[in-house]
């Protein structure tokens, strides 16, 4: 039998899921630096549970992005011991890639739109000039969120379902 070395392309898949949390960093910042009041829109927040749901959406997208290194960690194939009722047990492939290649059609389609919708609105009425640019280059790595996931989630499952088809 032919054993294939797949270290290389487990390391890039590796550095992927690790770059994933990295790309919703910026819009995150930007999020947070508009609910503390630095000078980055024209327009105004709203009111103390707007500046709550700035933050809060901020913390999911980031908790959400964090959730792709499950796909490469030891605790995406065997649920930690602390979460009830499954903990310890294995991970089946599907029940990690489902909601994974879900969440990654979503993205890329969301986030396509978002840009789509930027370029032909009223959004930019709300940014001047450097505003405008800062704005739009921290949402814009978060086009590769949904692609890059993908990639993730499609490498997770070959890799758990590789030693299904070695014992067959």
């Amino acid at each position: 039998m032919t054993v294939v070395d797949t270290r290389p392309r487990e390391a890039r898949t590796r550095r992927i899921a690790h770059l994933v949390p990295l790309l919703t960093l910026p819009s995150g910042l930007w999020r947070i630096a508009l609910v503390v009041g630095l000078p980055m829109t024209n327009a105004d927040v709203g009111g103390f549970w707007m500046r709550v749901y700035i933050v809060s959406l901020t913390l999911v997208s980031e908790g959400a992005a964090l959730m792709t290194l499950g796909l490469v960690q030891p605790w995406g194939e065997v649920a930690p011991r602390w979460i009830p009722l499954i903990g310890g047990r294995p991970v089946r492939p599907l029940a990690a890639f489902v909601p994974a290649i879900t969440g990654a059609t979503v993205l890329t389609a969301l986030w396509t739109w978002v840009f789509w919708g930027m370029a032909g609105s009223e959004f930019y009425d709300y940014f001047n000039g450097p505003q405008a640019v800062i704005v739009t280059l921290c949402y814009l790595p978060l086009l590769l969120w949904g692609p890059l996931l993908a990639v993730v989630a499609v490498a997770y499952l070959r890799r758990r379902r590789a030693p299904q088809a070695r014992r067959r």
